[in-house]
């Protein structure tokens, strides 16, 4: 899984860089043709009519300007301007002009005082383009803007270019376009995600839904924030500013909460930033409300609380996130490695950004944030598929804790039945037989040769019968009273005595290798019944030539004792159903003796593991509390 979201990261950097390459391939490329570096501009205060071209223009009041050092910073108590520039004669068919970034409101284009272009905008975003076809006359060369602005920004911030028409006006569309695909991409699989959040569980919704608004307000901002937006849907250009700012305040608020639901809500800082931000953007959008309802008649007032106040807030925000965010990061977290590497994607991007602009004396048009926004909604998508993944892991491992519940749940149920049928029965069954077994013995005194074997038949088999039930009687009462401190080593080389002999005559060997300091609390007859049965089930499973190893240590305070053969071993399904009672993977077995073997490794609080591999052998695990030496008189345990 780890791998998966890997490459599915790998996979969606390569998707943004293919969307955001074009734009910057494009945002460098310029259009062939002659350009206009030049212009003049004059303040405008009052309401002063365009002066006619080109005597007016021979006044003290106006400023050289040109494009190297653009003057776009109006003066206190102006909001218009007129700038006049000549564009180059041309001998092509279909001449046009066209500035990149122009900066008004109210914009009107004179030519030979004509009026060839208006627009006006009574919403507040500023930024403009314009693609004008030309006049091939010589005559008509001179041009005049008149630009009123509502914002502290006026004027021409790039070269004006004179080229062809067609080609101008692929530039002017796809230097742009890669925004609107970008946003509108990530809108449309965010929108498709929270289509798919009523899937999933309750605990992952949040989280899901969480990581969908921060894709799709992001998504959003990318669209609104580029120029083409406004130039394509220009009337619609009040409501376009007014989800920008609704989709900020749904951004800041989201990214908090993802960050919260990463780390399992255990810092309670991020939780009271977030209330404060889910507070605070409820406000805004109230505020908005009442500023257009009142047509913007709080304007400043809603500007400071949402532009300054929420500057301030998103810096903090950023600041916290980011410690955090490390501070696990140092820790080995890897959510906090992937979520820092995010976050450090957005900041090489930002300071990219501002280090171009800076060298090319503010000619530069911010793109690269949006690369580092995008990489870290990836590390979002990582991060939330990381936790889909952890719990459907999670939801594997209860679900395997579960069925082992309920096969030990029907185990006892079956074992509880058992013990208390032999509790009732042996008692009534064991006096019948062994008056019958002691009649036999009369009888066979008395009587031929021919049938004293046939008395010995049927003796031999009342004393299995009395076998099963002692079996019987010690799964139902193991009779622990008496507890004494044993030494493994010592009892399991008695019954290496005891088993040799038949190994060998299996023609396989028993080793023992066992230390002689591991000690454990048990009854010392009731150990040896259980090991003998494992120890003996492990010799007669052998393929001649075999071998069955014995061998214990002390981990963790447990002693933890090995019974490993190499004999004909069981598949899962045989696996599955040791300890329980007539089942066994001997012809003449009854299943009681590994049933008994459970029953005295519960009651000296072991446990016992089988691991098992058909024609490969089979491998018990038992382990007991380990009892400290040093806790132990002289002399004891030795």
């Amino acid at each position: 899984m780890p791998k998966l979201t890997g490459l599915a990261f790998l996979l969606f950097i390569l998707i943004v860089a293919a969307l955001s390459v074009p734009s910057f391939l494009l945002a460098e490329k310029k259009p062939p043709g002659p350009v206009v570096a030049k212009w003049q501009l004059k303040w405008i205060t009052d309401n002063e009519p365009v002066p006619a071209l080109p005597a007016s223009m021979q006044g003290g009041e106006w400023i050289q300007v040109t494009a190297n050092n653009p003057i776009t910073t109006k003066p206190d108590g102006v909001n218009r301007a007129w700038i006049r520039f000549e564009v180059p004669p041309t001998n092509l068919e279909r001449p046009g002009l066209l500035i990149d970034k122009l900066y008004g409101h109210s914009i009107e284009v004179y030519n030979n005082n004509r009026l060839v272009y208006e627009s006006n905008r009574t919403f507040m975003f500023d930024n403009n383009k314009l693609l004008l076809p030309l006049d091939k006359g010589p005559e008509d060369r001179e041009y005049l803007i008149d630009l009123t602005t509502m914002s502290d920004r006026i004027g021409i911030q790039s070269e004006i270019r004179v080229g062809d028409l067609t080609a101008l006006s692929e530039s002017y569309v796809k230097r742009d376009l890669p925004d609107l695909l970008l946003g509108g991409s990530v809108v449309f699989i965010a929108s498709i995600m929270l289509v798919c959040s009523g899937f999933l569980t309750r605990r992952q919704r949040d989280i899901w839904i969480s990581l969908c608004l921060v894709a799709l307000s992001t998504g959003v901002l990318l669209v609104v924030y580029s120029p083409i937006t406004y130039m394509l849907f220009g009337q619609y250009g009040h409501s376009i500013l007014l989800l920008f700012d609704v989709s900020l305040f749904v951004l800041l608020p989201s990214v908090t909460y993802f960050f919260d639901r990463v780390f399992e809500g255990k810092y309670p800082v991020i939780r009271k930033f977030w209330m404060f931000q889910m507070a605070y953007s409820l406000f805004s959008i109230i505020f908005l409300v009442v500023n257009v309802l009142t047509e913007d008649r709080f304007y400043h007032t809603y500007y400071f609380f949402t532009v300054t106040i929420m500057g301030i807030a998103m810096i903090l925000q950023f600041v916290l996130l980011t410690a955090l965010a490390l501070m696990n990061a140092a820790k080995g977290n890897k959510d906090a490695v992937i979520l820092s590497v995010g976050i450090a994607m957005v900041a090489v991007a930002s300071i990219a950004d501002l280090a171009i602009f800076y060298a090319r004396s503010t000619h530069y048009e911010l793109f690269l944030w949006k690369i580092g926004v995008i990489c870290l909604i990836g590390t979002l998508v990582v991060l939330l598929a990381r936790r889909i993944a952890a719990d459907h892991d999670k939801l594997l491992a209860y679900s395997k804790e579960l069925e082992l519940f309920n096969h030990k749940l029907q185990r006892t149920e079956k074992m509880q039945i058992i013990s208390e049928l032999a509790a009732s029965v042996a008692h009534e069954v064991r006096n019948p037989l062994q008056v019958t077994r002691g009649f036999l013995q009369l009888l066979s005194e008395r009587t031929d040769n021919q049938n004293r074997v046939y008395m010995q038949m049927a003796i031999d088999e009342l004393d299995r019968a009395s076998g099963i039930i002692t079996d019987f009687l010690t799964f139902a009462k193991p009779e622990l009273d008496e507890l004494d401190v044993l030494n493994v080593a010592k009892e399991i080389k008695q019954i290496e005595g005891i088993l040799s002999p038949l190994a060998t005559q299996m023609g396989g060997s028993l080793v023992v290798d066992i230390p002689e300091d591991l000690l454990i609390m048990g009854n010392s007859s009731k150990f040896k019944q259980a090991f003998i049965n494992m120890m003996k089930n492990s010799v007669e499973a052998l393929n001649g030539n075999g071998c069955v190893e014995v061998w214990a240590y002390e981990a963790k305070e447990k002693v933890v004792v090995h019974i490993r053969d190499n004999g004909e071993g069981m598949d899962e399904q045989e696996l599955s159903k040791l300890g329980e009672p007539y089942f066994s993977t001997k012809t003449k077995g009854t299943g009681l003796g590994l049933m008994v073997t459970f029953r005295i490794i519960e009651v000296m609080n072991g446990t016992i593991e089988f691991k098992s591999k058909k024609g490969a052998g089979t491998e018990a695990i038992v382990k007991f509390p380990a009892v400290d030496r040093g806790s132990l008189p002289d002399g004891v345990g030795a």
